[in-house]
């Protein structure tokens, strides 16, 4: 995230480059540059072509004001075309076109803002290193879980994972293998959830996931999946050396109707340390 932010203040000052060049035209009479000057300039400049890039994240924000985004910079840059044209032209600038410029200038200057703030704050509630939502939103996410399988007739279970001796990963090969670690372990997990299964980074190398299953038997089947996943998935390393091995243990437990998150994840930790205790490698199921 901290890269994107900076892309987005590099985007945004090539576009003051671009407002240089217009201040020029209109006071020497020089020429923009053909790619002020195109019918297709909002798309030539590079803020244009970073915009239309990121526009996926952008949408994730707000469609609304992407396409908002999207028409201001457009509008800015068919007036400032009118502008320029004239002034080439030895004709006077059209006051209505300058209007357009300074609206819409300022309509994107505010929406940028607002995106920038909702993007820095989207990084402070996910883990920079995994991508992972931090704890922070899983109240939220708990109680919208909650409602839909109500909604839906199905369970809503929560599983506390936890990797087992990690630390001798971070002592045998660095903590930046271990970082990279946690990375391919992120991905496994991902790999053997649904899009509707939410997983946090809880702390260190604890998760916590959210699953809705139709049944215990359903549940008890994806836990068994997740850890496989990850048993079958090593990390591999330079031609030289062994990939290494990593293993999971799940606690995983039933949400009753009306129960808070606290008392959930007290039960999947207790789960959790269950299947520590009986050999690591391995989930645990403890219901209320």
């Amino acid at each position: 995230m901290r890269y994107f932010i900076i892309e987005l203040d590099a985007a945004v000052e090539a576009h003051l480059d671009w407002t240089r060049r217009v201040m020029r035209c209109a006071v020497l009479q020089a020429s923009p540059g053909d790619d002020v000057l195109s019918s297709q300039a909002h798309q030539l400049c590079r803020f244009g072509h970073w915009i239309g890039l990121q526009r996926p994240r952008f949408e994730k924000l707000s469609v609304l004001k992407t396409r908002q985004l999207e028409a201001a910079h457009q509008a800015m840059h068919d007036a400032i075309r009118a502008l320029c044209t004239n002034i080439l032209d030895g004709k006077p600038g059209g006051g209505a076109d300058l209007e357009v410029f300074e609206q819409s200038q300022s309509e994107l200057i505010g929406l940028l803002a607002w995106f920038k703030t909702q993007f820095l704050a989207e990084a402070m509630c996910n883990d920079p290193l995994t991508g992972l939502p931090l704890r922070y939103g899983i109240e939220d996410e708990f109680i919208q879980a909650q409602k839909a399988v109500r909604r839906e007739q199905t369970q809503l279970y929560v599983a506390m994972i936890d990797v087992d001796h990690f630390k001798d990963v971070n002592d045998q090969y660095g903590h930046a293998v271990g970082d990279k670690a946690l990375q391919h372990l992120t991905r496994s997990l991902s790999n053997a959830l649904r899009p509707n299964e939410p997983l946090f980074r809880f702390g260190g190398e604890e998760f916590l996931l959210m699953m809705q299953c139709p049944s215990p038997e359903a549940a008890t089947i994806a836990a068994k999946r997740i850890v496989e996943q990850v048993r079958n998935s090593p990390m591999p390393l330079d031609h030289f050396a062994e990939p290494i091995r990593m293993t999971i243990t799940l606690g995983l437990t039933l949400v009753q109707n009306g129960e808070l998150l606290d008392e959930v994840v007290e039960r999947a930790d207790r789960a959790l340390y269950a299947g520590k205790n009986s050999g690591r490698d391995r989930f645990v199921m403890l219901n209320g």
